[in-house]
């Protein structure tokens, strides 16, 4: 399967009428796609949702996706092997850059374990509007803190292609920001992130 597939040469994308500098100045930041990866358990879906609080209250435009929510629907066909993680990544990735078209700022929490998938999202939105973020936490701490009890599921067969088990997870090269989860609390994360955004996304 290819990680994007053409569509179908008689489809025409059609354009609308608000451009992306008409939404930048009504919302005053820029539509961005912040991309939270790390290993299960290494914080990423509190660091988006605590951050995206943070926005929230200083006006701007923001959404999250998050990876065990959208397997209840959008990717409920999907499995967790290889390839069904490309089409998972795939299909976030879409979305989210529908979100970012809009003017919004949407934080994806992902595990997200394949790199050239990661970077095939990236290709597809224009320059400056993915921002990868590395919820940097070492295997054991995100064994000892497993808050879905998944690792120790995996542990016990029951999750044959758990990512950092059984399944392999490649870590960012040059991430635009990398957070220690395992050495700062939550709200300091978050902070950082959104202090980050800030400086990346606030329109002159």
């Amino acid at each position: 399967m290819s990680v994007h597939p053409a569509p179908p040469a008689n489809l025409v994308w059609q354009t609308g009428l608000l451009d992306a500098a008409a939404r930048r100045q009504r919302n005053g930041h820029r539509g961005a796609v912040v991309w939270l990866t790390g290993l299960p358990g290494s914080g990423k879906s509190t660091l988006a949702f605590r951050a995206e609080v943070q926005l929230h209250a200083l006006g701007f435009q923001t959404a999250v996706l998050d990876g065990d929510n959208l397997r209840h629907g959008l990717c409920a066909d999907l499995g967790f092997s290889l390839e069904d993680r490309r089409e998972n990544m795939r299909r976030v990735g879409e979305v989210a850059r529908l979100f970012a078209a809009q003017g919004s700022v949407v934080f994806v929490a992902l595990v997200s374990p394949l790199r050239a998938a990661r970077d095939a999202v990236r290709e597809r939105l224009p320059q400056g509007d993915f921002i990868e973020v590395h919820c940097d936490c070492p295997l054991l701490v995100c064994q000892q803190r497993d808050p879905k009890g998944m690792y120790a599921k995996a542990a016990q067969g029951l999750i044959p292609d758990f990512t950092g088990v059984f399944s392999p997870y490649e870590e960012p090269l040059a991430a635009e920001l990398v957070v220690h989860t395992a050495h700062e609390g939550s709200e300091t994360s978050a902070q950082r992130l959104a202090e980050f955004l800030l400086q990346r996304l606030r329109a002159n």
